[in-house]
C-alpha cells in the first residue's frame, strides 16, 4: 500500500449514474487486474474504494457509479484537482504462466455484472498481451447503464451482452449466455452473479464487493469464512479462487 496524490485529468459521465475518471500520478503500486484504491474526497472521513479499471506508468482509470454522496461529490470534480489516494490495495487477479495456461486449457471466460465489468478489463488486456483469449459475457440491468464494451470488442475478444431488460444484446442474466464449455472463469460482479457462475464452472478466481472501512485489513469488517477459514476482502481479496469460496455463507 501506497499513499500517493493523483491530480484529475478528467471526469466524464458515460452511463446512467457512471462515469470515467482520469488520473496522473505514481502508479507503481498498481501490480495487478482487480486491484482498488481508496479515494479521499474532500468532506467525507471514509475513503472511496474504487477498482482499478485500467492504469498504465503515471496514469490511472477509474470507472465507478454514483451510490452515495461521497461518490456524488467525486463525480463533481473537475480537472486539475489533486486526490490523495491509497495505491496498491487488495490481492487482484492471478495471470501467472501457470495459472494463464490453466485458464486457457479449461476454457477461460471473463463473466462481469454491473459496475463489476470495469475492473475485468484491465485483466482481458492482459491476458490478451499473453496470448489468452478469453471469449466475454457482460451483463447489465439495461443499455443505459452499460460500458467497456467496445473497450473488450476492441481487444479482439468475442463479446456477449446480456441485459434483464433486453434494450442491448440478449436479454436475460450471463448465465443464459454460458455454453458449457467454458470451465475457468474470471469473475466480478454482484454476489448472486458471482454464485450463480460459480455453480456452472470447475475453477476460476471470483472478485467480491464488501463494505469496507479501511481498506487496508485492520477493521476485520469485510472479513468472510472460507474453506481457509476467516479473510479479508479487503486484504486478502476481493479476489478468491473457486477452490476457497463457501457461497451459502455469504449474505
Amino acid at each position: 500500500m501506497r499513499e500517493e496524490i493523483f491530480t484529475v485529468t478528467g471526469n466524464q459521465q458515460i452511463a446512467e449514474s457512471i462515469f470515467r475518471m482520469e488520473l496522473c500520478g505514481n502508479t507503481e503500486a498498481i501490480t495487478s487486474p482487480g486491484q482498488f484504491v481508496n479515494v479521499q474526497v474532500q468532506g467525507h472521513y471514509l475513503r472511496r474504494p474504487i477498482s482499478v479499471c485500467d492504469w498504465s506508468d503515471g496514469k490511472l482509470v477509474l470507472i465507478y457509479k454514483v451510490v452515495g454522496s461521497g461518490t456524488l461529490d467525486m463525480s463533481r470534480l473537475k480537472a486539475g484537482v489533486s486526490l490523495s489516494l491509497l495505491t496498491g490495495l487488495g490481492n487482484g487477479y492471478d495471470i501467472s504462466d501457470s495459472e494463464s495456461s490453466r485458464a486457457q486449457k479449461l476454457g477461460a471466460v471473463i463473466v462481469g455484472g454491473g459496475v463489476g465489468v470495469p475492473p475485468l478489463y484491465g485483466l482481458a488486456k492482459m491476458l490478451a498481451e499473453k496470448g489468452v483469449r478469453p471469449s466475454v459475457i457482460l451483463g447489465f440491468n439495461t443499455k443505459k447503464e452499460s460500458v467497456c464494451v467496445e473497450e473488450f470488442e476492441a481487444l479482439g475478444l468475442e463479446v456477449k451482452v446480456t441485459t434483464l431488460d433486453g434494450s442491448r444484446g440478449i436479454r436475460g442474466v450471463v448465465t443464459d449466455v454460458l455454453t458449457g464449455s467454458e470451465k475457468y472463469a474470471y469473475v466480478c460482479g454482484p454476489v448472486g452473479m458471482l454464485s450463480a457462475v460459480y455453480e456452472r464452472v470447475e475453477d476460476g478466481q471470483f472478485s467480491f464487493e464488501a463494505r469496507m472501512a479501511c481498506g487496508f485489513g485492520v477493521c476485520m469488517g469485510c472479513s468472510m469464512r472460507t474453506r481457509d477459514g476467516s479473510k479479508r476482502i479487503c486484504k486478502d481479496g476481493p479476489v478468491l479462487k473457486h477452490g476457497e469460496i463457501v457461497f451459502h455463507d455469504i449474505n
